[in-house]
């Protein structure tokens, strides 16, 4: 821990704080607070993801495919199948797939009652394979990966397919061999476009500015349902689903809070993490402030973490391994007293970023991943004191041909949360 005399004379150099207008008052009704209601929808100019673009993530895909010698990648619905296909469905026992092959076109599996349906949903390709209620769907993927010739007897498996699917079409096709299809699906969706990234960085903003307008409508009393309500409200506003979760006093001492009911008083550290999505695209940013006149102790703490975040982010240098930058921000932390290792600063620096909120490649020790123009990552070290407090900064960036660039610029200071 901090040396008494070095904790003291840091508190010393800070300047006294102005701190924000804080609301004092419970809301008397179910009306919103002004912040909140003077937002306004920032959606005009999001453009989706094009046909062309996902054309262009097809042929990638195909290419990485023969380059790894993978004959062809199954996909079930989620993430994946719609980054490539744009194509989702529910998911049931009823299986609902896709294989892209490392030549020809692509193929959709469904059930026969589904296929309507199935096809009013297909963007690319044009042959739906079917199965009736008391016939076999690995008998038909079987059939596809035959039709589709597999010259090299492997097929990836998108690493989300139920384990039943795998087993099924592992079970008819016993001549193939399995692999994870990360080569392909990872070697594509970890590197973003500037059409994605554009929508990336709408999401980031559109956070921002949730965010801006909840903590401007804090409240003593003000329960962790109180700020998601508020928060979920402020997204809406701004015409884009999200949400933030908060966590107040000791409670933000664990790095995802406590389900224990807080209300927030005076002097609390209030720490809060949220995002939303635009067009499939995550933000994911957290805040830490104090609510009222912060302590000499979470304003030491505070400085600390900004000065592991910053590290962080200057260690991120194109061709570095990814574990340098979590390397850079423990070492600040450790050496300020909150170590050793893993026991203040309790999880990895960052993770990717993208459709998923957390998705490859993922900013930690033994990671040797070089960092490349187009990754993108949560910056977002950690200070966790049980029994007393938590302190957490995250913003996501980019990797660009000069180096990182920030989605959402970080606190500049304890009472100031958002740069100007």
């Amino acid at each position: 821990m901090l040396k008494r005399r070095s904790f003291l004379n840091l508190a010393a150099l800070t300047p006294a704080l102005a701190l924000p207008r804080w609301s004092s008052a419970h809301p008397q009704n179910d009306d919103l607070p002004a912040a909140i209601r003077a937002l306004k929808p920032m959606t005009d100019g999001i453009v989706p993801i094009s046909r062309q673009e996902r054309q262009a993530r097809i042929a990638k895909a195909q290419s990485l495919m023969q380059a790894n010698k993978i004959d062809a990648i199954f996909l079930e619905p989620g993430t994946s199948m719609r980054y490539f296909l744009d194509f989702d469905f529910f998911l049931s026992e009823r299986m609902v797939a896709a294989v892209i092959p490392a030549k020809g076109e692509v193929a959709y599996i469904c059930p026969k009652f589904e296929e309507g349906k199935v096809s009013e949903l297909v963007k690319f390709g044009n042959e739906i394979r079917t199965w009736e209620e008391h016939e076999s769907p690995y008998k038909v993927v079987a059939g596809i990966l035959k039709d589709r010739g597999t010259p090299n007897k492997t097929v990836g498996i998108e690493e989300r397919t139920r384990f039943f699917l795998f087993e099924g079409i592992r079970k008819e096709a016993p001549r193939l061999r399995f692999v994870l299809a990360d080569p392909v699906t990872a070697g594509c969706r970890m590197f973003k476009s500037s059409a994605e990234l554009a929508l990336m960085q709408r999401a980031n903003d559109v956070t921002i500015a949730a965010y801006k307008a909840v903590f401007d409508s804090l409240y003593e009393g003000m329960t962790q349902a109180d700020f998601s309500r508020l928060a979920a409200a402020a997204h809406r506003a701004l015409g884009i689903p999200g949400s933030i979760g908060a966590n107040f006093a000791e409670a933000s001492a664990f790095p995802h809070g406590s389900s224990k009911p807080q209300k927030l008083k005076e002097g609390d550290i209030i720490l809060a993490d949220g995002g939303c999505t635009v067009e499939g695209y995550k933000s994911d940013i957290s805040r830490t402030i104090v609510f009222g006149k912060p302590s000499a102790r979470q304003l030491a703490v505070w400085n600390i973490e900004r000065e592991a975040q910053q590290a962080a982010f200057e260690a991120a240098k194109l061709g570095a391994p990814c574990e340098a930058v979590d390397a850079a921000a423990r070492n600040v932390i450790v050496k300020a007293g909150f170590g050793p290792d893993y026991k203040y600063f309790s999880h990895r620096t960052g993770h990717g970023i993208g459709m998923d909120g957390h998705e490859w490649t993922n900013l930690v020790r033994g990671n040797k991943t070089p960092l490349q123009a187009g990754m993108c990552f949560s910056n977002e070290p950690g200070i966790y004191i049980v029994g007393e407090f938590g302190v957490r900064l995250e913003d996501c960036f980019y990797m660009t041909d000069q180096g990182p660039q920030y989605f959402s610029q970080p606190s500049p200071a304890l009472d100031k949360p958002f740069a100007a």
